[in-house]
C-alpha cells in the first residue's frame, strides 16, 4: 500500500525521540501510568490510495479497560495499522495495538486508486492515562514497515475527554463467563435490526451463537478464557439495508449490504453508534450480528465482524468473520469477487498465520506443522476446482441479481421467494459437491502448501486443503489458523 508524502498528509505532529520497542510485564508497571478506565479517542480518516489524512475527532472516558494490564506490547505484528501510545515525559512506549480498519480496505479498492477521497470514522480503545501521553498512528508501506502518519499530545485531565451517561435503553445479557475480564476476552455481541418486540428472539440468538462459538475448537479448548455478552439497542425497523435491492431500514447501528460495492459485505460505517452501544459492557472483540436471513457479513481484524442470524450458513459465518476480527485470518478464497486489488503487496510475505507466498519453500511459514513426506507446493486438482467454481459464481451472480432487480422493480413476493431459494439451494448444492471432492483428494487432512489464498490464484499458498476460512460450512480450522487463533488467544491473560 502506497504512503503520502508528508506534504500531502495532515498531522497533528511532536517531534520527540522514540524509545526502544519495551515489553511491560507486571501489573505494577500498568499502576505506574494508567488507570483502570478506557479511553476512547475517536478520529477521522479521510484520503485515497496515495494519501491518508488523521484528524482528532472527540475523546471519551468509560468503563474498565477490558485489555490484559501485563500484556500492554502488541507483539503479533498483525493489522495494517498499529495505535500506540508514549509516555509524553520520557518518550516510552506504554501500549500499542495493531488493527485494520475499514478505510484500509477503502484504499484498495479502484475508486481510491483513481482519486477518490473518502472519511470513515474510527476509535482506539487504550488505558486511561495518569499522566500527559502522545498518541500515534502507524500504516504499513509496501514493505510492510510502519511508518508514522499521527501524533498527538493528550492530557488526562483535559475537559475535551466526555463522560456522557449511557443509554438506558440499551439491554445487556449475560451470555458466558470466563472470569476476570482483565485475563479474559471480552466478546460483545451486538443486536442489530432487532426491533423491542424481537429481544426474546435476541437473547435465543445470542445464546445459540455464543453455545457455537466456545463448543467448536480452538476456542471450546479455552472456553474458561472468554466472557460473552449480548448487547442491544433496539432499532425501530427489522433487519437491514440493502441498496441494490431498493431496501433502506432506520436501525441503530446502520448495517448494510454492498458494501464496498460487493452485494454480499455487511459492514457499518457508523463507528460512533456501534462503540456507544458496546461502551455498556467491557469489550475486546465486537460481533455485529443482523437480523437477517440473507447470506452475507465481514470481518476486521480488531474493528468488527458481522454476521445475520438466520441463513442455513449463519454458524459458518459467524465463526469464519469472527477469524478475520479477532485474529487477523486472512480469506484463503480466490475465486469470489471482491473490492480489493492487490490486497496483498506482491515479493512480500504477508503477516496473516494462514498464507503464505512462499518465498522460500524449504522453510515454510507452518513447516513445523507440514505432515511428513508432503511435497512443497503440494499438488491438488486446482485447475478442476477453479472451473467448477469460477462457474457457479457465474450462475449465482446472475441469480443475485435478478433477485436486486426485482426487488426494485416491486416485483410479485412469491416469484422473489423463489428465486432467493433458488439461490440457497445452488449454494448448498454446490458446497456439497466440494466437499465430496475434497474428502476423495489423497492429501485431505494434510498440511502442506496449496496454492491459491487470500484473493489470488497463484503464487499465494493456504496450509490445508480445505479449512472454514476457504470454503462455507462447519469444517475446522486449517493447522495454521488455529495456532493463530491460539497465539491470540494467550495475549489477553495475565
Amino acid at each position: 500500500m502506497r504512503l503520502a508524502p508528508l506534504s500531502a498528509l495532515l498531522l497533528t505532529t511532536l517531534v520527540v525521540c522514540v524509545a526502544p520497542f519495551a515489553a511491560a510485564s507486571d501489573l505494577a508497571h500498568f499502576d505506574n501510568y494508567f488507570e483502570d478506565a478506557t479511553l476512547r479517542i475517536d478520529y477521522f480518516h479521510t484520503g485515497n490510495s496515495a494519501e491518508e489524512i488523521i484528524s482528532l475527532d472527540r475523546m471519551w472516558r468509560q468503563g474498565i479497560y477490558a485489555g490484559s494490564r501485563t500484556r500492554l506490547i502488541d507483539d503479533l505484528n498483525l493489522g495494517r495499522y498499529y495505535a500506540k501510545v508514549y509516555d509524553a515525559a520520557s518518550g516510552e512506549l506504554l501500549w500499542s495495538r495493531g488493527f485494520d480498519s475499514y478505510y484500509g480496505e477503502w484504499k484498495t479498492t479502484s475508486l481510491a486508486a483513481s482519486g477518490t477521497r473518502r472519511t470513515y470514522h474510527e476509535s482506539a480503545l487504550v488505558p486511561m492515562p495518569k499522566a500527559p501521553i502522545e498518541f500515534a498512528l502507524e500504516v504499513r508501506g509496501e514493505d510492510y514497515t510502519l511508518e508514522e502518519i499521527f501524533r498527538v499530545r493528550i492530557e488526562p485531565d483535559s475537559h475535551l475527554i466526555r463522560e456522557d451517561p449511557l443509554d438506558e435503553n440499551v439491554i445487556v445479557v449475560e451470555a458466558a463467563t470466563g472470569g476476570d475480564p482483565h485475563g479474559c476476552v471480552d466478546v460483545a455481541i451486538l443486536g442489530e435490526g432487532y426491533t423491542a418486540a424481537e429481544e426474546n428472539k435476541f437473547r435465543k440468538d445470542v445464546a445459540h451463537f455464543t453455545e457455537l462459538m466456545l463448543s467448536y475448537e480452538p476456542y471450546a479448548s479455552h472456553r474458561e478464557s472468554f466472557n460473552i455478552r449480548g448487547v442491544l439497542l433496539p432499532s425501530q425497523d427489522s433487519g437491514c439495508d440493502e441498496p441494490s435491492r431498493g431496501v433502506h431500514r432506520n436501525t441503530a447501528l446502520g448495517c448494510t449490504f454492498d458494501s464496498l460495492g460487493s452485494e454480499r459485505y455487511l459492514l457499518t460505517e457508523d463507528n460512533r453508534a456501534f462503540r456507544d452501544v458496546a461502551a455498556h459492557v467491557p469489550y475486546d472483540a465486537l460481533y455485529i450480528m443482523v437480523n437477517h436471513e440473507r447470506y452475507g457479513g465481514g470481518g476486521i481484524y480488531n474493528l468488527f465482524n458481522t454476521f445475520t442470524s438466520d441463513n442455513q450458513y449463519s454458524d459458518y459465518v459467524f465463526l469464519h468473520e469472527f477469524g478475520h476480527h479477532f485474529a487477523g485470518l486472512a480469506d484463503e478464497y480466490y475465486t469470489s469477487s471482491t473490492a480489493y486489488n492487490d490486497f496483498y503487496p506482491r515479493g512480500c510475505e504477508p503477516n496473516e498465520r494462514n498464507i503464505t507466498r512462499l518465498l522460500d519453500p524449504a522453510n515454510p511459514k507452518w513447516g513445523d506443522l507440514v505432515t511428513e513426506g508432503t511435497p512443497l507446493p503440494t499438488p491438488w486438482r486446482k485447475a478442476e476446482y477453479d472451473s467448477a467454481d469460477v462457474a457457479y459464481q457465474r450462475k449465482r451472480g446472475a441469480i443475485n441479481r435478478r433477485i436486486a432487480q426485482w426487488m426494485r422493480d416491486g416485483a410479485a413476493q412469491e416469484k422473489i421467494e423463489e428465486a432467493k431459494a433458488e439461490g440457497e439451494k445452488l449454494s448448498k448444492s454446490h458446497q456439497d459437491e466440494v466437499d465430496a471432492w475434497f474428502a476423495e483428494s489423497p492429501f485431505a487432512n494434510q498440511v502442506g502448501a496449496f496454492e491459491g489464498a487470500g484473493y489470488t490464484s497463484q503464487g499465494m499458498y493456504r496450509s490445508q486443503l480445505d479449512c472454514i476460512m476457504f470454503t462455507k460450512g462447519l469444517k475446522p480450522f486449517c493447522a495454521a489458523c488455529n495456532r493463530g487463533i491460539v497465539e491470540v488467544i494467550e495475549r489477553y491473560r495475565e
